[in-house]
């Protein structure tokens, strides 16, 4: 990232910790800890999913449940979002609607603002390619709630992998630093979206899920029924992911991530998603299974013929691994020969 685009964002970050500090010192004194209370949304039924095993008492449905609905922090993400709309100062003018449809569903909760706020802060810290630590957080954002710190970074590690697709991994123990990653495999010149965007992995994964539990295909209608309910729709720019059907239809078709066909002999028109050639490269099934159980507090076995595909693929990319690897050793080994001969042959 250029340095002046670092600087703009260490400037905003100050601010920011700044008004906090200001927050907090007319901030009521932390209850204790509630339930999550971010708004929740109804959750629709993925159809046509294998039945579950009664040992686990799962549901036989795969839902998506009100924790992954993308307004959930929204207010929060809306700060670190920089876009065309910055003022010369860095600064970014919220568009009105955005700024109303958010704060409306700020949580009340002290805890659960600071799990807001924290995600802000780690999304920031990812934008900037900076590793943070436990007592940045504690210092920038937790402050007088540090006897929460373990529960509003689980919280705020949970909505960063369900809503943008990032993982946060402790890379340090003994001074507790951590790191976000993409959950997709990108390569070390590719990244989903530009450096100053917010992630859109987590809905990709969210639609490569869909995929999955509908035979590998799923109509567009069915695509729209899950993410209507976690409030995205067709005709109206989110918060967080901006123009929703232009990015699944267009951007990850053009960057190769879903495949966006029309249904044969459909008329009128319909159309179908699939998984596009980089998603086969950059994930896997099992790890698009893992997704969907965590979201529904479960596990991959608790789907069990969608578990046997998923280890099926597993099996099939280590077969190919070791036969790739096999094949290299023999052109590395021929190559050897050939070269040993052609030193005793000037000999």
């Amino acid at each position: 990232m250029p340095r002046g685009q670092k600087s703009k964002l260490r400037a905003r970050e100050k601010r920011r910790q700044a008004r906090q500090e200001s927050s907090d010192r007319v901030e009521a004194q932390p209850t204790e800890p509630k339930e999550e209370e971010f708004p929740s949304s109804p959750s629709p039924s993925f159809e046509d999913v294998p039945q579950s095993s009664a040992a686990t008492g799962t549901s036989s449905s795969l839902q998506v449940p009100g924790k992954i609905c993308s307004t959930t922090v929204a207010a929060s993400v809306s700060d670190a979002k920089f876009s065309e709309g910055a003022t010369d100062q860095g600064e970014e003018k919220p568009k009105v609607s955005q700024s109303q449809d958010t704060t409306k569903r700020c949580p009340k909760d002290p805890v659960d603002k600071k799990v807001a706020l924290l995600v802000n802060y780690l999304l920031i810290k990812y934008q900037m390619k900076e590793p943070v630590t436990k007592r940045d957080m504690l210092r920038n954002v937790i402050h007088k709630y540090k006897n929460h710190f373990s529960e509003i970074l689980r919280k705020a590690s949970e909505h960063l992998e369900l809503l943008f697709g990032l993982d946060v991994k402790e890379t340090d123990p003994n001074k507790g630093t951590y790191v976000l990653v993409n959950k997709m495999e990108l390569g070390s010149d590719e990244k989903l979206g530009d450096d100053r965007e917010i992630p859109k992995t987590g809905l990709l994964m969210i639609v490569l899920g869909v995929i999955l539990t509908k035979g590998n295909c799923a109509t567009e209608e069915q695509v729209w029924e899950v993410l209507n309910m976690m409030e995205l729709y067709e005709e109206k720019k989110d918060a967080i992911y901006g123009d929703v059907k232009q990015l699944i239809t267009k951007d990850l078709v053009q960057e190769k991530y879903l495949e966006y066909r029309q249904v044969a002999n459909s008329d009128p028109p319909r159309y179908e998603f699939l998984w596009g050639p980089r998603a086969y490269t950059e994930t896997t099934k099992m790890k698009v299974l893992e997704f969907v159980a965590k979201i529904h507090d479960t596990v991959p076995a608790a789907f069990p013929s969608l578990y046997k595909e998923a280890l099926r693929d597993e099996e099939e990319r280590a077969q190919a691994r070791a036969s790739a690897r096999a094949h290299t050793a023999a052109l590395a080994s021929a190559r050897s020969w050939a070269t040993a001969r052609g030193f005793s042959c000037t000999k």
